[in-house]
C-alpha cells in the first residue's frame, strides 16, 4: 500500500494562530489606546467639573453674604425713618400751639432722610450685586451639570471598551467609541457655554 504523502499541518496550524494573535494584538492596542484617550478626556472633564462647582458654590456664599448687608441697610433705614417720625411727632405740639418748633428737630429730620437716600441707594446695588452672584453661580451650577454628564458618558464608552477587550468584540468597541464621542462633544459645549 502506497502511503500517503503527511501533510504538515501543525505549523499550518501554528501559523494561522501567531496570524490571528497578530490581528488581536492590534484590536486590543486600539482598544488599549482610545480607552486611554478617553480616559484623559474625562479626567479633564472631571476636573472643569469640580472647578465648575466649586465656583458655582463661592458664588451663591457670595451671594448670601451680600444679602445679610442689604438686609443689615434696610434695617437701618427703617431705623432712620422711625427716627424721623419720632421728630415730627415731638415738632407736632410746638405747631399745633403755634409756636416754632427748635430747629434741631428740623436739622434731624432732614439729616435721617439724606441717610435714608443713602441708605436706599446703597442697598439697591448690593441687592443688584446679589443678584449678579445668584445668577452666575446659577450657570455655573449648569454647566457642572453638562461636565458631570460628560464625564458619565466617558466612564460608560471606558467600560464598554473594557467590555470589547474582553470579548473581542469590534461592534461594542465601536459603541463605546460612539458614546465617547457623545461625552466629548457634551464636554466641548459644556466648555462654550
Amino acid at each position: 500500500m502506497a502511503e500517503a504523502p503527511e501533510v504538515e499541518t501543525e505549523k499550518l496550524r501554528e501559523a494561522l494562530a501567531e496570524d490571528h494573535e497578530r490581528d488581536g494584538s492590534a484590536f486590543l492596542k486600539r482598544i488599549a489606546l482610545t480607552t486611554a484617550l478617553l480616559a484623559v478626556v474625562g479626567a479633564l472633564a472631571a476636573l472643569q467639573a469640580g472647578s465648575s462647582v466649586n465656583e458655582a458654590l463661592l458664588r451663591k456664599t457670595e451671594a448670601a453674604r451680600l444679602q445679610g448687608e442689604v438686609s443689615d441697610k434696610w434695617a437701618y433705614y427703617q431705623a432712620q425713618r422711625i427716627k424721623a417720625a419720632i421728630q415730627e411727632a415731638a415738632r407736632s405740639p410746638w405747631l399745633a400751639a403755634d409756636k416754632d418748633p427748635p430747629a434741631a428737630y428740623a436739622e434731624k429730620e432732614q439729616r435721617y432722610a439724606a441717610e435714608r437716600e443713602e441708605l436706599e441707594r446703597a442697598a439697591r446695588e448690593l441687592e443688584r450685586q446679589r443678584d449678579e452672584q445668584s445668577r452666575e453661580a446659577e450657570h455655573l451650577f449648569h454647566r457642572h451639570h453638562r461636565f458631570a454628564y460628560a464625564v458619565t458618558l466617558l466612564q460608560v464608552a471606558i467600560a464598554l471598551s473594557a467590555m470589547a477587550a474582553l470579548t473581542r468584540a469590534h461592534p461594542l468597541w465601536l459603541c463605546s467609541l460612539g458614546v465617547g464621542i457623545s461625552g466629548i462633544g457634551l464636554l466641548l459645549f459644556a466648555l462654550v457655554g
